[in-house]
């Protein structure tokens, strides 16, 4: 049975000269992101956040460029990313769309709802996201996603049909977006000593699919009572996001060290892509890159991205790489199924939990142990 607050768009909510959000949205005072207990977010000093020309990191012989990619997966585990090659009027016509198609009345966005005739929910279409029990606190967002590859996978009941333009849109950027992920891909390999085709070939397949999250954060009255995003980290290999040029809120958190500290990362209004490390290359890496915590403040204005999340092929395993794997670094992940992770995500996500942790996927002191001896 689909609990009743999953048909409650916040859109709808936040209309009327609402005062203060409903209690369903508000945080207990500890977990606030402006209070000490939730980690209020500081700016990062100037210089320090971390940017990538993608174009000089495809060449393999630029050293310099390299370096600043294996700073930022150690630090960050996200960068802004320049050089992509993709046009500023498709970034600019897929946010603007994007925002066009929010703006719509519900009946026509509920046309894609992601909601069966039945009232079940699910995880494609255009909605909130999932809502399990009465204590769940909702997030300050709706959202449109989507399926975009492989093309034959794409569901077209879940896809708008307005704005006219808006899938045409989102095809094309995702192409260029791909290609972005891939270059990163290929450079992350290199950075670990392998070749460019070691995460690409081996462990993805040649049908990497991709997911769209459209996510519309419509204006809080009070933004330090909610989260527009719970913390959590992606269930991705990576995964690019084009944020609003105009309003911040994303924040970003650091597995080391885990202290709780959260930090602004900074408005992009130069037509960068930001790149996320997600949970699947942590487990692949064996850990050697980190899947970010980050999380989304609300706003008194409206603020719209857009993510594509990158995986491996569906019915793939996925483990620790053998090369990554020894006696002095054991596997610390179990090998688990790609859509089994996948789907355990939206469990995980809707209890505020990492993904990882919520499978058990992590390997223990006495496993590792044991693999050692066994090896």
């Amino acid at each position: 049975m689909v609990h009743q607050a999953q048909g409650q768009l916040v859109q709808e909510v936040a209309t009327g000269g609402l005062q203060a959000p409903p209690s369903r949205y508000v945080l207990r005072e500890k977990d606030r992101p402006t209070t000490n207990g939730g980690g209020a977010a500081a700016p990062p000093e100037l210089g320090v956040f971390p940017t990538v020309d993608v174009g000089r990191l495809a060449e393999p012989g630029d050293v310099e460029e390299a370096a600043k990619l294996q700073a930022a997966l150690q630090s960050w585990g996200l960068f802004a990313v320049t050089g992509h090659g993709i046009p500023a009027a498709l970034l600019d016509g897929i946010h603007k769309v994007a925002t066009e198609f929010f703006h719509m009345p519900s009946e026509e966005k509920l046309k894609c709802a992601n909601k069966t005739d039945t009232g079940e929910f699910q995880n494609q279409g255009y909605g909130i996201d999932r809502v399990d029990t009465d204590e769940q606190v909702l997030d300050w967002c709706d959202r449109l996603y989507l399926q975009v590859q492989p093309e034959e996978a794409r569901q077209p009941r879940f896809w708008p049909k307005h704005p006219p333009s808006l899938a045409k849109l989102l095809h094309e950027y995702s192409l260029r977006s791909e290609q972005v992920a891939k270059q990163v891909l290929k450079a992350m390999a290199r950075a670990l000593g392998f070749a460019d085709d070691f995460f690409l070939g081996r462990h993805v397949g040649e049908d990497m699919v991709s997911w769209a999250r459209f996510t519309y954060y419509p204006p809080c009255p009070r933004p330090d009572l909610v989260y527009g995003l719970k913390p959590h980290t992606d269930n991705s290999l990576v995964t690019t996001l084009l944020l609003d040029p105009d309003v911040g809120g994303l924040q970003a958190g650091f597995s080391i060290p885990d202290d709780g500290s959260w930090v602004e990362v900074p408005v992009l209004a130069g037509g960068e892509l930001l790149v996320v490390v997600g949970d699947v290359m942590e487990i692949m890496s064996n850990a050697a890159f980190r899947a970010p915590k980050h999380r989304v403040v609300a706003s008194e204005r409206e603020r719209m991205s857009l993510v594509i999340f990158y995986l491996p092929e569906e019915e793939r395993d996925m483990e620790p790489a053998e090369e990554l794997v020894g006696e002095a670094r054991p596997a610390l992940y179990k090998k688990l199924n790609v859509k089994t992770f996948t789907d355990g995500f939206w469990d995980a996500f809707a209890l505020g939990e990492p993904t990882i942790d919520f499978l058990n996927v992590r390997v223990d002191d006495k496993e590792a142990t044991t693999a050692v001896s066994a090896a």
